[in-house]
């Protein structure tokens, strides 16, 4: 089998994970919601900032109390509902008008080459912590940043006039010190709270830093709450909605392939659709229309019909935790009620009520991105006829061509319902393929930690953790024996076993998710070339939205992978 090779993006730094302090929610999801909830009643209650200290705290406890959280974290939610209150004043504050405040305990203290002055810390940007990237993008849009503590300073330079708001990050204790500093002024400032505070190596959430920092009044949908948006996509696929949608099921053909498509997923290339048709519109609040619907819903079809052919190319015998569709009805069955499906989602498709072209549009991005999809399930399957290792590259490349197609397809239907310019839909398309290969090394180290998952080590075909052991066990010639045994695909229940004890001994899921923050970066990067602010905040909120997940106990291989000296490409791998 040949394949292009291809390289890898540039390994980016990631922070230390570690537990946050108990006065703080211990998950993200658990962070999420309060923001997101503190969203709806700043709305609903009309809160106008300046608040005094006195009604920030009454609005906590009464947040607190209402939502029946613990009252251990009222400090908490009256840090970011101060926050919130001040979201749409910053967002309108021009980026050179703004000021970034960093910790200097981000660093990774114990190997920090950075000296201080008078104004704080002097970033060598060295790849260690998280501080060169906010640096970086903060200043490159146009934001004063400095790594410092004190109150002092940060008064010094509002009064210099040239400051008209504040993005801090800092921990619980300093950031209650500052209030009464930043009421008296009345300047806008938003809080991003450190998950600890013994100012030592601290963590913060990365995403919700990068959010804040590039909110803007430009984009139009950055209170759109996402959450809310996919419940509202999810909704789309019960029985009664599907007869609304595609019509009612008059047979048992029918009635099968519905049953398949309202079954369990994510839901993820839908919301994109709906994503993108969000952002283009003047009113982020306005009525989905039926077309979108349809286009979303056409979206999935193609999905659960890839899965349908891909369960029995790969003979797996479950899906969500339950039995395949082959499984179910048998094979025949099961290819057919596939292509059905297939069908339907260009019927969907040349029914929205657009424009012709529009809807050209739309059904050659799904027309192509079938076709990608088939080469690569392709490829694999002619791998499997004469199975020989693959390297991490190649794995890459069949990701690129059997995941990341999905996403485009979903996106650039979205993208011909917002009739976004020829330029925009390049950017999307580059974008598409970063977040499906990431996507796709996200499900592969899925596999290995979840019972449910079809696990690529028994089913023996090629995935990116085999394709990283077999990197990694060059210099042991008896351990790359067994892993070239496995992808001969020849292992026996007790050698996979070995394998599995040989992906933890060689660190496997650390360089997956190193690589799968690559491409996370990668997908980040191209939004940087969209004119759009609310295409280009929306689609950066989606990154965060698919990959919000709580990762403990990464090892400190991810600060140093961007070392000085380091290589980008293929020598990232292995």
């Amino acid at each position: 089998m040949q394949l292009p090779i291809v390289s890898l993006p540039r390994a980016v730094p990631l922070q230390r994970q570690r537990q946050p302090k108990e006065n703080i929610p211990q998950t993200l999801s658990e962070r999420e919601q309060i923001r997101n909830g503190l969203r709806d009643y700043v709305a609903i209650n009309k809160a106008v900032p300046p608040l005094s200290f006195t009604d920030l705290r009454a609005h906590a406890e009464r947040y607190v109390e209402q939502e029946g959280l613990d009252p251990i974290y009222t400090d908490y939610v009256g840090v970011l509902l101060n926050s919130e209150v001040w979201r749409d004043r910053l967002a309108s504050v021009p980026y050179e008008r703004r000021l970034l405040l960093l910790p200097k305990c981000l660093r990774i203290e114990d190997q920090c080459p950075a000296p201080f002055d008078e104004f704080g810390l002097l970033c060598k940007q060295c790849g260690l912590c998280s501080i060169q990237d906010l640096q970086e993008e903060a200043e490159r849009l146009g934001y004063a940043v400095l790594v410092a503590e004190g109150s002092a300073l940060v008064m010094a330079i509002i009064e210099t006039g040239k400051i008209d708001a504040i993005v801090g990050v800092s921990c619980l204790s300093v950031l209650e010190k500052s209030f009464p500093y930043m009421e008296a002024a009345a300047i806008p400032g938003v809080a991003i709270p450190l998950l600890q505070d013994d100012c030592k190596d601290v963590t913060v959430d990365l995403d919700w830093v990068w959010e804040v920092l590039h909110l803007t009044s430009d984009d139009r949908t950055h209170r759109l709450n996402l959450d809310a948006l996919r419940e509202e996509v999810k909704c789309w696929f019960t029985a009664a909605s599907l007869d609304e949608l595609m019509g009612p099921a008059g047979s048992e053909t029918e009635r099968q392939a519905r049953a398949w498509l309202a079954k369990d997923g994510k839901r993820w290339r839908p919301f994109l659709v709906a994503c993108v048709w969000k952002a283009a519109q003047e009113d982020p609040d306005l009525e989905i229309p039926t077309s979108v619907k349809k286009a979303a819903i056409a979206v999935e079809c193609f999905h659960k019909a890839s899965l349908a052919h891909d369960d029995i190319e790969d003979d797996d015998d479950y899906r969500y935790g339950e039995a395949t569709l082959h499984h179910e009805h048998g094979v025949p069955v099961a290819l057919n009620l596939g292509d059905l499906l297939l069908g339907d989602g260009y019927r969907l498709i040349l029914e929205c009520d657009l424009p012709g072209d529009q809807r050209v549009a739309m059904a050659q991005a799904a027309a192509a991105g079938h076709r990608t999809l088939s080469l690569g399930q392709g490829a694999e399957l002619n791998w499997t006829r004469n199975p020989q290792p693959l390297d991490t590259l190649k794995v890459i490349d069949i990701f690129r061509q059997k995941t990341s197609p999905a996403f485009e397809v979903a996106l650039q239907l979205g993208a011909a319902l917002a009739d976004v310019s020829p330029e925009e839909a390049e950017v999307i398309s580059r974008y598409s393929e970063a977040l499906g290969i990431a996507y796709q090394i996200r499900d592969d180290i899925d596999d290995l930690q979840d019972d449910e998952s079809p696990n690529d080590l028994i089913a023996l075909r090629p995935s990116l953790p085999l394709a990283i052991l077999f990197d990694r066990t060059k210099a042991k010639p008896d351990d790359r024996k067994l892993v070239e045994k496995a992808w001969r695909r020849e292992s026996s229940a007790e050698e996979i076993e070995q394998l599995n004890s040989m992906i933890e001994e060689y660190d496997v899921v650390t360089r997956c998710q190193v690589l799968q923050e690559s491409y996370k970066e990668q997908a980040v990067q191209c939004l940087g070339e969209l004119e759009n602010a609310s295409l280009k905040g929306l689609l950066r909120r989606v990154v965060s939205k698919i990959f919000s997940i709580d990762v403990k106990d990464w090892c400190s291989e991810f600060e140093a992978r961007n070392a000085p000296g380091s290589q980008t490409g293929a020598s990232t791998v292995g």
